[in-house]
This record gives C-alpha cells, sequence and structure tokens, in this order.
C-alpha cells in the first residue's frame, strides 16, 4: 500500500512538472528569444557607440574601451529581462541579490581583477598616451595597441607583446616618448687636447645641419658642450632634436646618421679622436724596459 502511494506521488510529480514546464514554454521560447535579441542588438550599439565616439573624439583606445563596455551592460539587462519573461522573476532577483550580497566577498577575493577593472574606467577617460604613442612603463618600452578592461598591450620593438595590468599603468611612472613629436639626443665624442675646441664645436654644429632629419627651431635648439676633462681626450657632448612619431625607426636611424656624420666632419676638418692611453710609470731601481719600436722591431728581424 506504501508502495503504490510512493508511486501515484512520484507520478503525480512527473505530471505536475510537466505540465508546468508545457505552460512555461512559451516564457522559455520569449527569454531565449530576448537573449539572442539582447546579444546581437547589443553588439551593434556597442559597434556604432564606438564608431560614434572614435568620430567625435578621435580616441580609438576610449571608444573601443566605451563600446565594449556599453555592449556588455546591455546583454546583462537582456539577461535579466529575459529571466522575468520566462517566469524565472525569482531567479533573478536572486542572482542580483546574492551578487549584492557577495560583493565584499567577491571584492576581497578578486581585489586585483577589480583594481585593473577601475583603473580601465580611469585610463578611457584620462591617462597619458594614445594608440601608437611610444611609452616606457616600469620596465616595459614599447608601442601602446590596446587597452582592454583588465590590461593596457605594449608591442616592444623587438617584436614581444607585453599585457601590463591597468592597475600598474595608473601607479606607475609613464614616459611618452611621442606626445609632442620630439625627443633629444645625446652622445659624447672625444678630441685631442692640442686641437681648437671653439673650431671643433663649430664643426659639429655644421654636421648637424646637414642632417635633413634633425630638427631646430625656436624651441628646440641643438648645441655641444664642454663634458669633461678625460685621460686622453676632450669630451664633447652633442645634444640634437629628432621627430619621434616614428621612433622605432627614424630616430635611430637620425641619431647614427648624426654620429656618422660629426665623427667623418672632424676628420676632414684634421681633428684627432684618440683612442685611451694608458700611462706607464716604474717605481724602483729598474734601468731596462723590454719595450722596442715597432719599426726597429721589423727591421731586426728582416736582417
Amino acid at each position: 500500500m506504501y508502495q503504490e502511494r510512493t508511486s501515484t506521488s512520484i507520478d503525480e510529480s512527473f505530471h505536475d512538472f510537466y505540465k508546468d514546464l508545457i505552460e512555461q514554454l512559451p516564457g522559455i521560447g520569449l527569454g531565449i528569444f530576448i537573449i539572442i535579441m539582447g546579444i546581437l542588438v547589443a553588439s551593434y550599439i556597442g559597434q556604432f557607440a564606438r564608431r560614434h565616439i572614435s568620430k567625435r573624439t578621435e580616441d580609438p583606445l576610449m571608444s573601443r574601451f566605451l563600446g565594449q563596455a556599453i555592449k556588455y551592460i546591455l546583454i546583462i539587462v537582456a539577461i535579466m529581462l529575459a529571466l522575468r519573461a520566462a517566469g524565472l522573476g525569482a531567479i533573478a532577483t536572486g542572482i542580483l541579490t546574492a551578487a549584492g550580497a557577495s560583493a565584499v566577498i567577491l571584492g576581497f577575493a578578486f581585489k586585483d581583477i577589480g583594481e585593473n577593472f577601475i583603473a580601465g574606467i580611469i585610463l578611457a577617460f584620462n591617462r597619458p598616451f594614445d594608440v601608437n604613442d611610444t611609452v616606457e612603463i616600469g620596465e616595459n618600452f614599447g608601442k601602446v595597441k590596446a587597452l582592454e578592461f583588465r590590461y593596457t598591450k605594449l608591442k616592444t620593438f623587438d617584436g614581444k607583446d607585453v599585457y601590463i595590468p591597468n592597475s600598474d599603468v595608473l601607479t606607475e611612472p609613464v614616459t611618452n616618448y611621442t606626445e609632442d613629436g620630439f625627443f633629444r639626443w645625446n652622445f659624447i665624442i672625444g678630441i685631442a687636447y692640442e686641437d681648437n675646441i671653439d673650431g671643433a664645436k663649430k664643426t659639429v654644429m655644421e654636421a648637424l645641419k646637414r642632417e635633413p632629419n634633425v630638427i631646430e627651431d625656436e624651441e628646440h635648439e641643438n648645441f655641444v658642450i664642454e663634458d669633461e676633462l678625460a685621460t686622453s681626450t676632450v669630451n664633447l657632448k652633442v645634444y640634437f632634436w629628432v621627430d619621434t612619431k616614428d621612433f622605432r625607426r627614424m630616430a635611430l636611424i637620425t641619431k647614427g646618421n648624426v654620429v656618422r656624420n660629426v665623427k667623418e666632419a672632424l676628420e676632414d676638418a684634421g681633428y684627432y679622436m684618440p683612442a685611451d692611453i694608458q700611462e706607464i710609470k716604474l717605481y724602483g731601481g729598474e734601468k731596462e724596459f723590454p719595450v722596442r719600436i715597432a719599426e726597429n722591431l721589423k727591421k731586426e728581424q728582416s736582417d
């Protein structure tokens, strides 16, 4: 008798479940339709917002970030509406309630993710670089390629893709080499002590003016100064400005051209650029030192 009642109860439960499922099928179908349409509409609105913001601000990083944010927010709204349309409003309410109740716990559990996300929002509106800018963030040096929710992507000049957490971008010092398009190189060249310093400086400045990619105007002035009285040379330090819009290639090529042109100009003008000279001092009662001039040595060997 007990088994019959149990079997009847199970049958009734399955029957009720099947009946409820049939009654909810239209709502479930409507919910699935809302989710699909919500994803399509969210993607379209996100792309539209991205294009519109990009045209207004000419900022591809911010427009891409905001476009993605709008897309995901609309998808979440569509899921909540779909749950309510499917008769699962209690589940949607429960999800929101659980999300609010667990916000503190999740905040501690995903502290780094939350920091990077908030930092990404801040960087979307206020950051020290744009796409394709050459920057140095901490020890990372390269061109900015993307700003995502959690990280900023750099492409280094040796081909590496570096993903830097947005919280680090916000807290680390950021050096932007291309914000205004100018960068000042410098290098040292040594001349002999007996050479005329003013004449050498004039020769260097003339060599700088012959390089077309060296920039000079009222704000960006090139110059040469005496830097050091070294062991065997008077060292001159050469400062000159270059265009850094293409920092990876042209700025480096320009520096190489300047170094070569300055060296050749000094040589053509008769200036001597000696190597380091080593001075040997003898202490004690040495009367002879086993050193012979190369020419005499060769002559003795031929004889």
